[in-house]
């Protein structure tokens, strides 16, 4: 089988870019504390992994900073270019070689290298694979790139409760589906609670 290939799509972590959201409840310099801890969680794992790993940035811009840089040091990065979530994983996916593709943000800070083998061993078995998270979408999403797969993401319903199904519904009738184990994606403040709480 090919080695796996692991797409991180990140943003630098400044205030004003990275989780407004959580800065809607928290206040911008916590939500940006938060994205560099949950980003360098993410990139250790990254790292550990065993897979090829390549950063996709957001805004193309911060790739020509020396601060956007720094914060991916040692990776290789490309732009994640223009449009919509959509579009953006969809032009990943093409860039991708053939083989075992992942994708994963920057926002589950329970993400560790364990978690992404386990991705990779159970698509050795399976046709595609997710990781789920809390709020109906997924932390982790892994198929098998054949020269002819469709990225299965137009359509979509992105940041809302229907985004893993959505993209299970898109693809093959009686595909076999592997599951990992669910996470918290910090977007929101009672996300950011929540998941302190649960390290006790």
């Amino acid at each position: 089988m090919r080695p796996a290939t692991l797409l991180v799509f990140a943003k630098p972590p400044r205030i004003g870019l990275s989780k407004t959201r959580l800065a809607a409840g928290l206040g911008k310099a916590a939500a940006r504390r938060i994205a560099a801890f949950t980003l360098a969680r993410t990139l250790r794992a990254a790292r550990a992994s065993g897979c090829r790993v390549i950063i996709y940035v957001a805004p193309d811009s911060a790739l020509r900073t020396g601060h956007g840089r720094h914060s991916f040091t040692g990776f290789d990065l490309k732009p994640q270019g223009q449009g919509g979530l959509t579009e953006r994983l969809g032009r990943g996916f093409r860039e991708a070689p053939l083989g075992p593709v992942f994708f994963i943000g920057a926002d589950a800070p329970d993400v560790t290298a364990r978690r992404l083998r386990d991705a990779a061993a159970q698509l050795r078995r399976s046709d595609a694979v997710f990781g789920p998270a809390r709020d109906g979408g997924f932390w982790l999403f892994g198929l098998h790139k054949r020269p002819r797969t469709e990225a299965p993401f137009r359509g979509v319903r992105w940041s809302g409760p229907h985004a893993m199904e959505d993209v299970w519904s898109r693809l093959p009738p009686h595909s076999r589906i592997g599951l990992l184990d669910q996470l918290i994606d910090i977007d929101e403040s009672d996300d950011w609670t929540d998941w302190v709480r649960a390290q006790g």
